[in-house]
């Protein structure tokens, strides 16, 4: 018994690191090719484009959310039925982008570009626009009592294949928003992403068919690597709201290896430029100096 213990007790140092070892490896630049979340073939999902271009896909510059989705609550259509209003009247409603604030998840990941740096206890999350960052506890636990920010509050674990990031404590403000519709969120916004590697045949036609709905961004390169044949990026998500949707709602975006090596910086507040071109939206300023 005494050897056949020491033998379980060895087995089990054994197979201790090859579980650690197991998680995906997830570095590297990401990139999409578009800014909308996938819409899927039933149940309930995002928002859907009502503008329409001539040949189909969602017209860009023409934002007007479906705000007969059954998954929004009627305060919250109203409001996204009023931004489309003043889509169609060729003016540009106050947006995170726009306004060069941080985007909360899941409408962070309408950027074209991100970095994934996997650690032992947490991940970092780079995006190339504002300078935008996330950070990730592995392993952890939300505390008792969040205190909001901008980002939430995010712990992870990865389950086999799958890193899966929960996120809680969004900070809202007038104008909080979870996608380019102007869709609002209230303090109980709870998200739920799970990432994991495709293969690269289905990460690209998943890209090509996102293209078919959006169609390619004409505000800024495409990004993606198109001679690389190695695996995607599936970045799934659940979002929860009591307070602004009638029932939790799902979808994903895909991403492909990037054909950028090394990122240029992207100014937004500190842009001496229109940010659009006839656009009128505020940036973020202090009445007085930090320090």
């Amino acid at each position: 018994m005494r050897g056949g213990a020491i033998l379980a007790f060895l087995a089990l140092c054994v197979a201790a690191p090859a579980r650690a070892d197991a998680a995906p490896d997830l570095s590297g630049i990401w990139a999409r090719t578009t800014f909308g979340y996938d819409l899927g073939p039933a149940g309930p999902g995002p928002l859907k484009n009502l503008a329409r271009r001539p040949n189909g896909t969602s017209d860009a510059f023409k934002l007007v959310g479906d705000y007969n989705n059954p998954i929004l609550q009627p305060w919250a259509a109203a409001i996204v039925k009023q931004h489309g209003v003043t889509s169609l009247a060729g003016k540009s409603y106050p947006d995170l982008s726009n306004e060069c604030r941080p985007l909360p998840p899941p409408y962070v990941l309408r950027i074209a570009q991100m970095q994934m740096l996997q650690e032992k206890d947490r991940i970092t999350i780079l995006y190339i626009q504002d300078h935008q960052f996330r950070q990730v506890r592995l392993n952890a636990t939300h505390p008792a009592k969040v205190t909001p920010s901008w980002n939430g509050d995010s712990v992870g674990h990865y389950e086999g294949d799958t890193l899966v990031i929960d996120t809680v404590g969004i900070r809202t403000r007038p104008g909080s928003m979870i996608d380019m519709y102007g869709t609002p969120h209230t303090p109980a916004l709870h998200v739920v992403e799970r990432y994991r590697l495709i293969d690269g045949e289905a990460a690209k036609h998943a890209q090509e068919r996102s293209e078919r709905e959006y169609g390619r961004p004409t505000t800024e390169p495409v990004y993606v690597d198109p001679g690389y044949g190695g695996k995607g990026l599936e970045a799934a998500f659940t979002v929860e709201d009591s307070g602004a949707f009638t029932r939790s709602w799902s979808s994903a975006v895909t991403y492909r290896r990037s054909s950028v090596k090394e990122w240029g910086e992207i100014a937004c507040a500190e842009n001496t430029a229109d940010y659009y071109a006839g656009a009128t939206a505020t940036v973020p300023s202090a009445e007085r100096p930090d320090f």
